[in-house]
This record gives C-alpha cells, structure tokens and sequence, in this order.
C-alpha cells in the first residue's frame, strides 16, 4: 500500500515493518485458516484426574522443592474496569430522571442487572466509602427521594467527579470487604502468591499493565506493602510491563481498507492477550503461575485454593523431572531396553501427544530424533473446570495445519460456526479454561525456551468491533495460552470449581466466593 511519510514514521516509532503490516493486510484478505476440532477432552481423554493421594502428594512435593526455585507469578491485568460496570453507565446514559422511575426503568429495559444490583447495594465492598462521600458532598442527604439516592450513588461510583471506578484498572477496584479495610483484586493477588508463589520468603510478582496506570498500581502497592508483608511474613518483588506497541494490529473497514483517523495516522489496536506472549518470554524463572487479575477471593477461602495452585505446581515438577530425564538419556544415545517404549508411552499417556502416522516405519535415529524434538518444549500444566456456561475456551482435540493431532485450548471465536460438526464438538466440551496455569520455560540443561518459536501463527482470528459508529475488523494475534502456547507439551488437569471466581461484572462481586 502507500503509505504517507506521516505513516511511515508511525510504524517506525511503533516498531512495525511495513512488511509486517503488508502481512496483517493480507491475513484479512485470506483470514485465518480453520481450525479443526477432533473431539472435547474429556477425563480420561485428554483431562487427567489425579487422585485425592496424589495431589497431596503433588502438595508436599511442591513443598519440599520450593526453597530451591525461582518461582514468578504473571498477572494480566491490562483491563480497564469499564466492562463490569457496563449495565450502570447504560442505567446513566438512559435513564430520564422526569419520566421514569427505577421500577419502570427496570421493567422499560429488562435491567435484571441493575435490580440486583440495587437489591444488593449494602453488600458491596465500596458501598460505605461512597455512602459516606455522598453524604459529605449533599449535607441534606436524608432529604433526597430513594431513587436520587441512587443514582447519585452510581454517579459517585463511576464517574471521574467521584470515585472513578469506570476509568480504573481492574485490579484496583475494591473487590471484597473486610472488616478494617476493603481489599482490591491487586491486594488479593499479593496474599495469594504469598501463600504458594513465595521462595525463601520472597514472592515476585509480574504484572502487564496499562502504560497509564503503571503508577496507580506503584501508588497501591506502597500504600498496603507494609500492611501484606507483615501479615504474611513475605517479602513481594513486583515488576510491571504493558503490551509493547510492536504488537499493534491494524483495523480494516469493510473493504479491507487500513482504518485512517481524521489526523492522517493509521488506526492500530491492541491485538488481544497473545500480545503478551513478548511480554512473558522477556521473564526468566524455572515455574511461572499465570492467573488473570479478576480471578481471586476473599481470605477464608484462599488456602484451599491456594492447595490446587500447589498441586499443579508439583505435578509440573513430576512430569518435568520424567521429560529431563528422558531428554538427557536422549542426549547421550545410550538408552537401555525397553525405554524408547517407556518415553514413547509416557508421550502419548501423560502428554497426550499423536505419534505421527508411519512412525512404526520410521528408522530407530529417526524416531530418536522425533522423540528429543517432542520432549524438548516448553511445559504448561492448565486447571481445568467443569464447564458451568462461562463465556471463553475449552480444552479440545485438534488437528493442526501440520496434521499434527493435539491437545489445546480453544476459543469460541476460532470455532467455524459455518460448520455444524464443528459446532457440535465445540458446544459438547465438558471443561473450561479458567486461566490457572502453571509454565515450565527453562529447559533439562537449565535455558531459557524462546516461547515465540513454540506459538502457531495460523491461530489468531478477525473479529468485528466499532469503531466511530461504523463497523470494523480487527485481528487478534494467536491467543496466550490458545495458539500462542500451541506447540507446548500440555497437561489438562481437573480442578475444582470453587478455584474458578471470576468478576465479569459488578454483581459477580455478590458471589460467595467475594463476600465475607
């Protein structure tokens, strides 16, 4: 395409090639190519469930290695808090204050929502902070209609002239209230990581951000560090990092024409949480713990959870202590009778991996061969939960464009709702992905793996957004822990549902995995 010098000096100060541009250019021409589901995975076939024994003995092994690891927890938590507090910014923007009432309202626009919500009102962890700001802004306070209460309560909340919770990060609304103090999801994570991601009574913590907020989270953490370390006995090293602009993606219109703004600069956004995978190769640490930064809960709770963080944790040094072994009896060529079929069934039993049609054919040095390159990846342990009708991915069966069959985590929108079979194999997974993942990224001679050589670029997927009050389309690169983690050795392990309390929107914080 041609581009204007303005436009050329756009991509070099964002980091992209003009032949990275071309090639996103040509992924909407072309899209991406299908992806082929096989089956869900189920327990048994493809989910492993680990005995009550067993995972205590995961446990205790976790417990016995841990002084002796570089442990890191990896946050996403880039969000703004916009989306959960979507249905209050409608209640602002529609209702009329001279025509309706809140009952009419509700029943007007069918805000089941918001009736919870104010049903509920006193039971958020915010409610007496911004109770109590209200009634010093309006000293005759018990004067106003229920209904003005109301709705000065959730302008209060939201907007920039009160508490702005609609422009904060994610994780640091207030999220669960405790009898001193409310605690936001930022907190939580803290006491978490406390519990299972701590070495020698230090815990180091990564968080990819938004650029803006970088010192809204600085300014939290300074604000409780004393209160968490002295309670916890632990000592937390926080880094931070945003989505690097490189990873940009440009917006078409209908006509696969690149988005130009008013002011002659092409349009790029964000390309979704695979962007993160820069993010994650830059950390360096034999076991990293991902979790999404919405995805806590209050104290009483936490220990048990924290269990089956442990648990993964020490099923990842399990396995990985087989695959190191085998890899070294690899490496020096010597293997004893009988192993080749030991590594060959722990590939195919444990890792859940296909051997390739005609291995049986193969030559000895060059099954030897394939069974060094398959062992020698990047090891990922995922919880997995059954499925209760959470929007997100699942863990399938599929069949990659190499016609490599594997087990991997997919999203509703790389599913071909053009093709019943498909769907069908999607709607019938029994799991969900809750982002609980546990990454080996060191390798049996103690290097670091480059994750972007283990990512499959025909993953990613063209969605339509707004843009402006017309449509767009927008590509998202192969998802983190969907494409972006495709060629990794993967283990899907069971784990219960009471590890999963994500806060989507506001009223999720009414759960009781977040009240006290």
């Amino acid at each position: 395409m041609n581009l204007t010098a303005q436009q050329q000096d756009q991509l070099r100060d964002k980091g992209i090639s003009i032949k990275q541009l071309e090639d996103q250019l040509a992924r909407f021409r072309n899209g991406f190519p299908a992806i082929n589901l096989v089956r869900a995975a189920v327990k048994g076939d493809g989910i492993t469930l680990l005995t009550d024994a067993h995972q205590h003995d995961c446990v205790a092994h976790y417990e016995s290695q841990r002084e002796s690891l570089d442990i890191v927890k990896f946050v996403p938590a880039s969000g703004a808090a916009t989306r959960m507090f979507k249905f209050l910014h409608e209640f602002l923007r529609d209702f009329n204050p001279q025509e309706d009432s809140l009952n009419s309202y509700i029943n007007k626009y069918k805000a089941q929502e918001l009736f919870t919500f104010f049903i509920a009102i006193e039971k958020f962890p915010f409610y007496k902070e911004i109770k109590k700001a209200l009634k010093s802004k309006h000293t005759d306070w018990s004067k106003y209609s229920d209904r003005d209460k109301k709705v000065f309560f959730v302008q209060e909340m939201l907007l920039e002239s009160g508490f702005n919770y609609a422009s904060m990060p994610k994780g640091l609304v207030p999220f669960h209230r405790y009898k001193d103090h409310a605690a936001s999801a930022f907190e939580e994570h803290l006491f978490e990581a406390a519990i299972y991601a701590q070495s020698k009574s230090v815990a180091k913590l990564h968080f990819t951000i938004a650029p803006a907020s970088k010192q809204d989270f600085k300014a939290e953490f300074d604000r409780i560090k004393e209160i968490v370390q002295q309670k916890t006995g632990v000592t937390f090293e926080l880094s931070f990092s945003h989505q690097q602009e490189s990873t940009d993606t440009i917006a078409v219109d209908s006509k696969n024409n690149p988005v130009v703004l008013e002011n002659g600069f092409l349009y790029f956004r964000p390309a979704g949480h695979g962007a993160l995978l820069n993010n994650l190769n830059e950390l360096d640490a034999q076991i990293v713990f991902i979790k999404n930064i919405d995805s806590v809960t209050i104290s009483s709770i936490e220990q048990e959870v924290c269990f089956y963080k442990k648990m993964l944790g020490g099923y990842l040094l399990e396995v990985q202590q087989r695959i190191f072994t085998y890899l070294k009896i690899l490496k020096n060529g010597s293997l004893e009778q009988g192993v080749q079929q030991e590594i060959e069934q722990f590939l195919t039993k444990t890792l859940c991996c296909v051997l390739p049609a005609g291995y049986d054919k193969y030559s000895t040095s060059y099954q030897l061969e394939f069974l060094f390159d398959r062992l020698h990846r990047p090891l990922r342990i995922c919880g997995m939960v059954k499925n209760e009708g959470e929007p997100g991915g699942g863990p399938f069966w599929l069949t990659n464009q190499q016609g490599e069959t594997s087990i991997e985590i997919v999203e509703s929108a790389q599913v071909n709702t053009s093709n019943a079979q498909q769907v069908s194999i999607f709607k019938g997974g029994t799991h969900f992905n809750p982002v609980d993942l546990v990454c080996g990224i060191r390798d049996f001679e103690g290097n670091k793996f480059d994750l972007t050589k283990f990512c499959d670029g025909e993953t990613g997927f063209i969605t339509t957004k707004s843009f402006m009050g017309e449509p767009i389309k927008a590509l998202e690169l192969p998802g983190l822990w969907n494409g972006g983690m495709a060629f990794w050795n993967t283990v899907f392990v069971e784990v219960p549902l009471l590890t999963f309390n994500p806060v989507k929107t506001v009223n999720d914080l009414l759960k009781p995995a977040h009240q006290l």
